[in-house]
């Protein structure tokens, strides 16, 4: 079950909107939820309830911000470096380099807006470290969610 509009009913479409698509799915966001939990344990060292609270809060921080936030990233990739990369390797949009950024750009966007989240609404410094890890658990959850686009290609 998608929670969010289908990319299909746009005119011109992304890899990053077949992205946002998937990540917006209860699955996707039930192991996004899972997978951070146990990073956030991990990184802050602070109680199972403690790290719930935090989890769920930078989840919908960077689920709502993320509607926003990626698909714009994934539209400025499109006109530079995109662009150029189309050029040089003779490629459209959906090629292997443009989803592989896609993937680091979600897992970098989400990754740094969970940060922000339990830097000032818990007031927990996690630090550089505690940032890529948040990066790694996002390009996991983030890379399962990705790999179902080509095992389940959206209906057209």
């Amino acid at each position: 079950m998608t929670v969010a509009c289908s990319p299909l009913l746009a005119d011109v479409v992304w890899p990053a909107l077949y992205l946002e698509d998937r990540l917006l799915t209860v699955w996707a966001i039930a192991l996004g939820l899972l997978v951070e939990l146990l990073f956030v344990r991990y990184i802050t060292k602070r109680s199972w309830r403690w790290c719930a609270m935090a989890d769920v809060a930078m989840n919908t921080a960077s689920s709502l911000l993320g509607l926003i936030l990626l698909p714009l990233a994934g539209l400025a990739w499109e006109f530079f470096p995109g662009s150029v990369i189309y050029e040089i390797l003779h490629m459209g949009t959906f090629n292997p380099v443009t989803w592989t950024a896609t993937w680091a750009m979600a897992a970098m966007i989400n990754g740094a807006l969970e940060t922000g989240v339990v830097r000032f609404a818990f007031r927990q410094r996690i630090g550089k470290r505690g940032f890529w890890l948040l990066c790694l658990a996002n390009a996991i959850s983030v890379g399962v969610a990705l790999c179902t686009v080509f095992v389940r290609p959206p209906r057209l």
